[in-house]
């Protein structure tokens, strides 16, 4: 059965969306993600047939769907937000001029909804699993285990998280990781004597012209500080100073060298202590690892009548980073069609809904007729 847009109703995908925009679900919030988690859990119950088991962690339920005993393809998302409580206040869910807009419908609500309709269009859909995790936002330290595991099982990964501009796919990742840097100090006072102190702030300023000097664009490298503090009262030389550096990669052999001159910098008061905590933790996913699921997503958008499909490498990282260096087939950027994501302009495009779930259909369609994806055989550490 060849399912198309037509397949799909805008209006019942966004009575859906709409019910989950509606329940806030940050990162870290326990009662929150429980709640969202059983929403969503009746939802694919009512829509698919069968309930999901909601795998307890430590920062909140994931959410495991299974059509079957014998997988090919895992559809990968998270259910969790930047967006803290409350954001509804301010930002409530909206529809007007062609959009729909709220705080994580982009990331990713909207994706969950096309999904699990994407799924319900299947007349057997016993070859795809479903998983929703509690901490993509954060890490995924408590979900890797679980979602690494499945997706060698299945052998194939679609990746839930928000397209590319004009609905492009994503076909490759950057690596990230977050650093923060700890500069004590001494305290004194800052009128009466100053020269007694040691500046945290004036050392962490002496640092990061040579921190963001490890950028190289050449290798797609950034290194980026994004939140520092310092001090405690305006006359009080500051004793203690922090900064977050968010670092990217595309070539493993980065992360070998930021990881190693952090490691080894000093401050330039000789009295003065640094602290370097953190590591690049997600590795790049190599344009490699998408290549042969990249070709059934155009065949499959030229079949139901979407047109070409674009891919393209982003400095973004996922949970497909991890999936693709495990060897397993992956493409992501499956998601809504908008923009805004983690910000008060969040929105989607309601047109395409029915598109992005016949596109994701289609694809699961053609990995369950085939056997089980084959394993990278390797994906390259540089490029």
């Amino acid at each position: 059965m060849q399912i198309t847009a037509s397949s799909f109703s805008s209006e019942a995908m966004l009575t859906d969306i709409e019910m989950l925009v509606n329940i806030e679900s940050p990162s870290k919030n326990m009662e929150q993600l429980i709640r969202h988690a059983h929403a969503i859990s009746d939802l694919m119950k009512s829509r698919l047939g069968s309930a999901p088991e909601l795998v307890d962690s430590p920062v909140g339920p994931h959410i495991h769907w299974r059509g079957g005993d014998d997988p090919r393809v895992l559809i990968l998302g998270h259910h969790d937000t930047v967006h803290p409580v409350g954001t509804l206040e301010s930002f409530p869910y909206s529809v007007g001029n062609k959009k729909a807009s709220g705080p994580g419908i982009f990331d990713m609500k909207a994706g969950i909804i096309q999904a699990i309709h994407a799924v319900s269009a299947l007349s057997d859909a016993r070859g795809v699993e479903i998983i929703l995790t509690a901490d993509e936002e954060i890490g995924s330290h408590a979900s890797r285990e679980l979602f690494e595991k499945r997706a060698r099982t299945a052998g194939a990964v679609l990746v839930l998280e928000p397209s590319g501009n004009g609905g492009a796919l994503k076909t490759g990742r950057k690596g990230t990781g977050t650093f923060v840097l700890e500069i004590h100090g001494r305290a004194s006072h800052a009128g009466l004597e100053p020269e007694k102190g040691i500046n945290a702030l004036v050392e962490l300023s002496k640092l990061l012209p040579i921190i963001t000097s490890l950028e190289d664009a050449s290798k797609g490298t950034t290194v980026t500080p994004t939140l520092a503090s310092a001090g405690t009262a305006d006359n009080v030389v500051p004793a203690l100073a922090t900064c977050a550096v968010d670092v990217r990669v595309q070539d493993m052999s980065e992360k070998v060298r930021i990881e190693s001159f952090l490691a080894e910098l000093r401050c330039e008061h000789p009295e003065a202590r640094l602290v370097v905590r953190g590591a690049i933790t997600r590795p790049p996913m190599h344009h490699s690892a998408s290549t042969s699921l990249m070709e059934i997503a155009r065949d499959v958008a030229k079949d139901i009548g979407i047109g070409e499909i674009e891919g393209v490498e982003v400095g973004g990282g996922s949970d497909g980073n991890f999936t693709a260096a495990c060897g397993v087939q992956t493409l992501d950027g499956l998601g809504a069609v908008g923009a805004g994501a983690h910000t008060t302009e969040e929105h989607i495009d309601i047109s395409t809904l029915p598109m992005r779930a016949a596109l994701i259909a289609g694809i699961c369609q053609r990995l369950c007729s085939m056997d089980k994806m084959p394993s990278l055989s390797s994906v390259p550490a540089e490029r």
